[in-house]
Parts: structure tokens; C-alpha cells; sequence
């Protein structure tokens, strides 16, 4: 399917691995031209070689940190006028809700909720403008039904949600959407790092680990970050122009919920 965005102009968030880099690897395969950010350098630039030799797409990386008003600032200039955002941000640790405290809060609000939306205020005025835009915030399966452990995530990006619910409404009638992607567990670093902390936890193996949390899952396995990639870039596409402040699970079918 052509998707009618070649030549388009995106930029994508944490894009030098995982869901980030899916995505990323998605929309050049449709012919969009991207900004990529991560913090770290040298796996951002391998990333957009990576992609500029397969997918003949002009690919400018900016290594910086998104959470930081300094970080935003450089990847923003950098950036210029974009079409496309993909807003992602690593989640926080887990833990236990008696753990923590009002600055782990605030850093969860920072990286998950607060920057996403600084970039959205940023960027919509020129989608206005010019009458057309995507913006996809990666979120988590966790707003649709929270994880226990994973309380800082389940507070920061269900804020998120609730902004984006209401603000993809007032932009809407200027031919820009906004939609959130609720992933859930995905074959990502994110992923080994949950593991670890079950296998340190109930003291298994790396593979039993791993083998829980999948049969946890009806489809019986990790997601593929390329086919969470493919769910991106179709919610970017002029196809998906009626799709309006949805939040999409890409789960495996775990989240038990009839709607």
C-alpha cells in the first residue's frame, strides 16, 4: 500500500533501537525523510546510515536528550518544520509504590508526559499551518490496564492520554491527527531490562524469565519492534486521516478489555 507520504518529513524520538528505530525504519521505507534523536551518539549514527543506504531517504541524527529543555531546543533547531512526530521516551524502573518519592515522580512526568506535550506545542502550530500533520506518542499498555510495578509509567503516560484526548480534538479540524500506540511487551532492550528484574527477583533464568512473560501473552511471544514500526507508520499515513485521539494496544492480545 502507498501511503502517500513520500517526501514527507518526520521526526522520531529515542529512534536508535527498539520501538523508536521500528518506527523510524517504517516510515523511510515509505519514503519519508527523517530527524532521528537518541542520546547516544554513535548507536544513533550507525542507525541513520543504516537506514539512508536502504532507504534512500535523506536521515539527519541528533544526539541529544529529549527530557532536557536544552536537549529539546537542539533537536527542535535541528529539526525545523516536520509533517511527522513520533514522541517515545525509555519508561521508568519499577518498583513498589512505597518507594517513591516526589523527585521519581517528577522525572516520570518529565521523560513521559511533560516532554511529549512540549513537543507537540512546539510542532503543531507549523502542521496547522500548513493544514496537515501526524504526531504518534508511543505510550503503553499500561493506560489501558495499569501494571502494578510499573506505577511511575502508569501515572506519567496515563497524564499524557488525558492531554492528548483533548487536544487532538481542537487540532483536528485543521487536518491534523494525533493518536497514541500502547505497546505491549516487545522484543526491545526495555523488554531484557523487566526480565532481569523478574530473574533477580524470583530467582530463574534469563529464558524462564522471558518464557513467563510470554506465556502471559495470547499470542504466545515477544512483538516485533518492525511490525509496531508498520502500525506507526500506517496511523502517518493520508489513509488514516479519520482516525482521530485513538489509543491503539499492540499487545498480543494480553490486555484483558472488551473495548
Amino acid at each position: 500500500m502507498d501511503l502517500g507520504i513520500r517526501g514527507k518529513r518526520a521526526l522520531v524520538c529515542a529512534s536508535s533501537k527498539g520501538l523508536g528505530r521500528g518506527c523510524a525504519e517504517a516510515l523511510a521505507e515509505a519514503g519519508v525523510d527523517l530527524v532521528l534523536n537518541a542520546r547516544g551518539g554513535e548507536a544513533l549514527e550507525a542507525t541513520a546510515a543504516a537506514i539512508r543506504a536502504r532507504h534512500n531517504v535523506n536521515v539527519v541524527a541528533v544526539a541529544a536528550d529529549i527530557t532536557t529543555d536544552a536537549g529539546r531546543e537542539t533537536v527542535l533547531e535541528a529539526a525545523g518544520a516536520v509533517d511527522i512526530l513520533v514522541t517515545n521516551a525509555g519508561g521508568p524502573p519499577p518498583g513498589m509504590w512505597s518507594d517513591w518519592t516526589r523527585e521519581d515522580f517528577i522525572r516520570a512526568l518529565d521523560a513521559n508526559m511533560l516532554t511529549p506535550i512540549a513537543l507537540m506545542k512546539a510542532l503543531l502550530p507549523g502542521m496547522i499551518g500548513q493544514g496537515w500533520g501526524r504526531v504518534v506518542n508511543i505510550t503503553s499498555q499500561s493506560v489501558k490496564a495499569p501494571i502494578a510495578v510499573l506505577g511511575l509509567s502508569n501515572s506519567a503516560r496515563a497524564g499524557l492520554t488525558g492531554y492528548v484526548a483533548g487536544t487532538s480534538r481542537q487540532v483536528a479540524p485543521h487536518g491534523v491527527n494525533i493518536n497514541n500506540l500502547l505497546p505491549g511487551i516487545h522484543d526491545t532492550d526495555r523488554a531484557v531490562s523487566l526480565d532481569k528484574g523478574v530473574m533477580t527477583a524470583e530467582g530463574v533464568t534469563m529464558e524462564e524469565a522471558r518464557a513467563r512473560r510470554a506465556a502471559t501473552i495470547p499470542a504466545r511471544r515477544y512483538g516485533d519492534p518492525a511490525h509496531f514500526g508498520a502500525a506507526c507508520a500506517f496511523l502517518c499515513s493520508q489513509q488514516a486521516a479519520f482516525i482521530v485521539g485513538q489509543n491503539i494496544l499492540l499487545d498480543g492480545g494480553q490486555t484483558l478489555a472488551t473495548l
